[in-house]
């Protein structure tokens, strides 16, 4: 899979590029990265989603940036992350295994299931993790961005984003990561590689509560539950303990990172941004970077 969803269209061409975007759509709004250039540093641009209007929307990415290649990440909104067993059949032959594997798990008819798939790199695990949309809302976008002269290089999930965190790091991290609104994202990244990930309930609104609530248990819940991930990743794993825990969120974050970092031995550290929308975008460029390395 790597980090694409893009899987076959048949309408898929390649109109010339000029520059590289990162495009991280939420569920009514897109933030578009673009890297500091010559001739000024990096933009972002929040741009607002008005009734899936996806042409009217793309034109404008274009009409602001010119003909782009684009890497896309979707927010959690977008798409469901389900864990099965990995089907005993050729590779050719597993996205329709996968598909009857797990048509039962969504609510979505099985002839508008669009999903691929991705391994843990570690030995020994015999599940692979499923990545599930609606066909009939990812490929107008995907039409649109084609027929606005976008050329798009992969569409990923923000789960495989945090691996362009720290891809050259021999070290395991273990990143905290939380939009507005959304479940908290627990995952632990390799050398640009997804050894763990977990959805933490409970955590939804952690962006709204005062220094004061965190202070009072909230830090003290979430301890107990990177605490409990970091036990299944030592033990039942068997990985060496993560090196850091690195916090990306909005709110208190500054406050929440000095209340976990007296609970671990391990360094807990802030990962600075304006938003963490924002940081999406940026993280879903580095995913084109990659590609092209």
């Amino acid at each position: 899979m790597g980090n694409s969803l893009l899987g076959k269209f048949a309408f898929w061409q390649k109109p010339q590029s000029v520059t590289d975007l990162g495009i991280y759509v939420g569920a009514d709004t897109l933030w578009v990265y673009r890297a500091p250039t010559q001739e000024g540093p990096a933009t972002v641009s929040e741009i607002g989603l008005q009734a899936e209007d996806w042409l009217q929307t793309f034109a404008g990415v274009v009409k602001q940036f010119g003909q782009a290649r684009v890497s896309v990440l979707l927010a959690a909104s977008r798409y469901q992350l389900l864990l099965a067993d990995k089907p005993q059949v050729e590779a050719q032959e597993m996205q329709q295994a996968l598909l009857w594997s797990i048509k039962d798990m969504v609510s979505i008819p099985v002839s508008q299931i669009h999903l691929d798939y991705f391994d843990y790199p570690l030995p020994g695990i015999t599940k692979v993790n499923v990545v599930v949309t609606d066909s009939s809302s990812l490929s107008p976008m995907v039409r649109a961005m084609i027929d606005s002269g976008l050329e798009i290089t992969s569409i990923g999930i923000e789960e495989l984003a945090m691996t362009n965190l720290f891809v050259d790091d021999p070290q395991a991290r273990l990143v905290l990561s939380h939009q507005p609104g959304q479940e908290l994202l627990l995952t632990v990244v390799k050398q640009g590689q997804l050894l763990m990930q977990r959805r933490v309930r409970g955590f939804s609104r952690i962006d709204k509560m005062s220094a004061e609530d965190l202070s009072l248990g909230m830090a003290d819940n979430l301890s107990l539950e990177i605490q409990r991930s970091m036990d299944y990743f030592e033990s039942q794993l068997r990985q060496a303990p993560v090196a850091s825990i690195e916090v990306l969120m909005e709110g208190p974050s500054r406050e929440l990172t000095q209340l976990l970092g007296g609970q671990f031995n391990q360094q807990v550290n802030l990962l600075e941004q304006d938003t963490v929308a924002a940081h999406m975008a940026a993280l879903a460029l580095a995913e084109l970077s990659r590609e092209d390395a």
